[in-house]
């Protein structure tokens, strides 16, 4: 050993494997190449030899020797692949290969083969946790975010409004009936909504009447209910898109309610126009299912509506308790009078009130009017000529 030593010069060099290919975890029925590779001084003789667990390797493992010249002439190297075949449990333990004095191991760990089983179930798991979130969405997304807009929104209070909402409507019969039997009163009653409906023509000539301006600019929301008589009127048949951007400009992001049995026989261009201003607009369907109070419609209509507070009944109105203001003519109930009902602006007139009547002593003759029984019966021959300073009688002639 010590003349290998003085030949080699301190050769042998392991060139592979490296630290981080010596722990290995093969399948069974798999097929494994192990290779060591070594560098040596030409001067330097030896063949690399395999052990299994400090074992000479058996012969149903194939060994293949090769070397060959190195960048340096003095240089050459040697390699050696071990080829193992995961046959059975046996095949598993440590591998070493041995040049002179130096030394490789490789482990080999055994691992069992993933089954098919726990994948597909991980997948349908999987799979069904997806539809069922897609399920949930679908039928709570409303729900969930009407729960945060009345819970974190902000409400709308203390801008001067005094309706909610502007609704405009086509006088005819299903229209008037929709918005006064089945839109304000479910609005109002259930959710304490103020409309102001409004059944004239919304925009009679080409420009926004003064009426029209100060009426919207008192409500939060515009709401059109667009039927086919609603169509008819003479700003829709001119020029509905002219007449669509000037509402936009009275009012941001209107809201246009749409009968389902009326919507495929609306004009082409009408349709193009709303779903091309769906992000300036909001567009509801009234279906035949949309009259339950729990349907997606009066949900989709709340959301587009401004958010309310809900207040205990008799405590005012929700603008008025948050302004603090306390005009009494401004809440609903108030604990306090108006201290000078018959001033104006704050200014208080003088009072002129009548001296008090004149008390007669008390005498036998008339002490029935000190008990509460008063004799009128000589009303009719009474003067009240010397009664100037206070009375003024005005006779027949002189009315």
């Amino acid at each position: 050993m010590q003349m290998a030593d003085a030949a080699c010069g301190g050769f042998p060099h392991l060139l592979s494997p490296s630290p981080s290919e010596q722990d290995l975890w093969p399948l069974l029925g798999s097929n494994i190449s192990l290779n060591c590779t070594f560098r040596v001084l030409d001067t330097c003789h030896g063949v690399v030899s395999w052990l299994k667990d400090r074992s000479t390797v058996d012969a149903q493992y194939r060994e293949q020797h090769s070397t060959w010249s190195g960048f340096n002439i003095s240089e050459r190297l040697f390699s050696s692949i071990l080829e193992v075949n995961m046959t059975s449990p046996e095949d598993y333990g440590t591998f070493t290969c041995n040049l002179l004095n130096t030394t490789a191991a490789f482990t080999l760990h055994r691992t069992e083969k993933a089954g098919h089983v726990a994948a597909v179930l991980f997948a349908l798991c999987v799979l069904t946790v997806l539809v069922v979130g897609s399920i949930l969405y679908l039928k709570c997304r409303l729900n969930v975010r009407l729960w945060h807009r009345d819970n974190y929104g902000d409400p709308e209070i203390s801008d001067g409004r005094l309706f909610d909402a502007y609704v405009s409507f086509c006088p005819s019969n299903v229209d008037t009936k929709f918005t006064n039997f089945i839109l304000k009163p479910h609005l109002e009653n259930k959710y304490g909504y103020k409309l102001h409906l409004d059944e004239m023509n919304l925009l009679p000539n080409t420009e926004p009447s003064a009426e029209l301006l100060m009426n919207v600019s008192r409500c939060r929301r515009l709401v059109v209910v667009l039927s086919l008589g609603y169509l008819q009127q003479d700003w829709c048949q001119t020029n509905f898109r002219e007449g669509l951007i000037r509402l936009l400009e009275l009012a941001h992001r209107p809201i246009f309610i749409v009968f389902e049995n009326q919507y495929k026989d609306l004009p082409a261009e009408v349709t193009q126009l709303l779903h091309s201003k769906r992000g300036s607009l909001k567009l509801l369907l009234w279906k035949a299912g949309s009259v339950s109070p729990s349907s997606d419609f009066w949900k989709e209509l709340r959301l587009a509506l401004p958010r309310k507070v809900p207040l205990p009944s008799g405590k005012g109105d929700p603008q008025t308790l948050f302004q603090e203001d306390k005009d009494p003519m401004l809440a609903e109930s108030s604990e306090t009078a108006d201290p000078d009902p018959d001033g104006d602006l704050g200014v208080r007139r003088t009072l002129y009130k009548a001296p008090p009547p004149r008390m007669a002593p008390v005498t036998p003759t008339n002490e029935r009017a000190t008990t509460g029984d008063m004799d009128i019966s000589d009303l009719g021959s009474r003067n009240y000529s010397a009664r100037t300073d206070y009375y003024c009688l005005v006779t027949e002639p002189e009315l």
